[in-house]
């Protein structure tokens, strides 16, 4: 990520992207304003120690404060597993125990890109009709749900539900930083209406708690509560980047449809 850049200048590029000042990253951290100038400017080597807590106070994510310490010239800290790996049957195990609880109805879990990791079995229907192609894995979910070919289509609030997904993308390409997730928000941008629903539906003080999505579907439409729930060990890269979300039934219509679908 840091192309080459050295510890200093990618913290520097962290404070000014959270928008800290040197007097105010410094006080908090406990050190001086001068001190922290001469790590920015490559005058003065920080400690392991120094650098994770500054990162701390620059709330850097987990991946990106491996960047940060390999670009200081130190290992790595944080460990970044194979959710398919051994070491993390666990925790996968957990996933899909969480998943199953939650049928019928659906739930997804998502990585940081918004790939598809795991589904329960209730995922399945609300996927009718969309392109084959979307539905290969990596499965990504907001091109899945913005894409014409995918489920935007069948989607009754698709501005509000497409402004709910692209603001919440950009949010999280702001956070980390990330080019992947740059990238990812300048394709979603080229879909038809896409552009025009983030400009129609401002960005919302807070993340939504609940938000409906209005689905049409064979067997009824249905309408759906989405909450998000983000979780995983402060000493992993994987687990702490992946996201929950739950979809509970907004009536009791789509709750007996649910059912029956299940069936």
């Amino acid at each position: 990520m840091h192309n080459g850049v050295g510890g200093g200048e990618l913290l520097r590029q962290w404070r000014q992207r959270r928008r800290r000042s040197q007097l105010d990253l410094a006080l908090d951290t406990g050190i001086s304003a001068r001190h922290l100038s001469f790590v920015e400017t490559g005058r003065s080597r920080p400690s392991r120690g120094l650098l994770l807590a500054l990162a701390e106070q620059l709330d850097v994510p987990l991946r990106e404060r491996n960047a940060l310490m390999l670009a200081a010239g130190y290992a790595p800290t944080y460990a970044e597993s194979d959710l398919n790996g051994a070491e993390s049957q666990e925790a996968r195990d957990a996933l899909e125990r969480l998943l199953a609880g939650h049928e019928p109805y659906p739930a997804v879990v998502l990585d940081r890109w918004g790939d598809v990791v795991l589904t329960n079995r209730a995922v399945g229907p609300l996927l009718e009709g969309a392109d084959a192609e979307l539905l290969t894995p990596p499965i990504n979910a907001y091109r899945l749900s913005l894409h014409p070919k995918g489920m935007a289509s069948r989607i009754r609030n698709r501005a509000e539900w497409t402004a709910h997904l692209g603001h919440r993308l950009a949010r999280l390409a702001r956070l980390t930083g990330d080019p992947r997730l740059a990238e990812l928000l300048t394709e979603i941008r080229s879909y038809p209406g896409v552009a025009d629903a983030l400009d129609d539906f401002g960005e919302p003080a807070t993340s939504d708690l609940l938000l409906t999505l209005q689905l049409t579907h064979p067997a009824g439409d249905l309408r759906l509560h989405s909450t998000l729930t983000s979780f995983g060990s402060p000493h992993d890269v994987t687990l702490s980047e992946l996201t929950v979300e739950s979809f509970f039934p907004a009536d009791d219509a789509t709750r007996q449809r649910l059912q029956e679908l299940s069936g």
